[in-house]
């Protein structure tokens, strides 16, 4: 715990980093036409994903850990990215009821929502970053990529915060995703079910991701 707080933290000092628009890309420094993309892990001990998803009358909430990923560096830029989710690490932190808390789990990695025993991952490719000016929560990108779930694929795009900084690259944001377009359908007045026990269509997931380049120690 004492190691991801203080990644959090290590992580807000990045994005605090003021940045400016090179070639449409977030950076925190002009890009040169001849820097060269640089690989950067992704660090999913020191990330971490939230998902909050709404119903009539309520709502529930949980994690679910990253497996692995890489982000594409050019310069000072974040210019790209690949991420995998491990959808089997899927919890809920809301609810105490341990019998309730697992039946709902269970629920959500069956084939009415997930099918997590079929598709044990979900991936999210980037496409673009680019700036974002004026956004009163303090975003500075507009971050658009492929996301797949159940081996549906789709375009989505996000504000976020991004910056990169002594070869450390972070990002966070809130990102909406229209459970529908990914065949989870379980709950949805599109398909059938009463407005009185329908589920939101959308659910949203928050993001803190940290990433370093090969050989620097992050805090």
């Amino acid at each position: 715990m004492k190691k991801l707080l203080s990644s959090l933290v290590f992580a807000a000092t990045i994005l605090s980093t003021p940045v400016q628009a090179a070639n449409g890309l977030v950076t925190s420094k002009p890009a040169t036409a001849k820097a060269v993309a640089e690989i950067y892990q992704v660090q999913p001990q020191l990330s971490s994903l939230g998902w909050t998803g709404k119903k009539v009358g309520g709502q529930h909430s949980g994690t679910i850990n990253l497996k692995e990923g890489t982000v594409q560096v050019k310069g000072t830029q974040l210019v790209g990215g690949t991420f995998v989710v491990d959808m089997t690490s899927l919890k809920n932190t809301d609810l105490t009821d341990a019998d309730y808390n697992a039946k709902l789990v269970g629920h959500l990695k069956s084939d009415d929502f997930f099918g997590v025993e079929k598709y044990s991952t979900a991936t999210f490719v980037i496409t673009s970053v680019k700036p974002l000016k004026g956004n009163a929560d303090g975003n500075n990108a507009i971050v658009t990529g492929n996301l797949t779930i159940k081996g549906k694929t789709n375009l989505i795009s996000f504000p976020a915060k991004v910056g990169v900084k002594n070869g450390v690259a972070a990002a966070s944001g809130v990102a909406t995703v229209n459970r529908t377009k990914y065949d989870v359908k379980f709950g949805s007045t599109l398909f059938g079910t009463a407005a009185d026990k329908a589920i939101d269509d959308t659910f949203t997931l928050s993001f803190n991701i940290i990433a370093k380049a090969k050989g620097v120690a992050t805090r």
